[in-house]
């Protein structure tokens, strides 16, 4: 089971996005946050690959 959560950074001229996924190990059954800051491009794509 994942969850995701997306919020819109802007810096300057340039725009970004935090992506967080909340993961679940196969091993120990416990969830992990993975956080990245991207182009809002790339999002979609970053949160199928984990």
């Amino acid at each position: 089971m994942a969850k995701k959560s997306v919020a819109t950074l802007q810096t300057g001229s340039k725009r970004l996005t935090k992506a967080i996924k909340m993961v679940r190990s196969p091993k120990t059954g416990a969830y992990t946050f993975v956080e990245r800051i991207m182009d809002p491009d790339n999002v979609n794509e970053w949160l199928k690959k984990h």
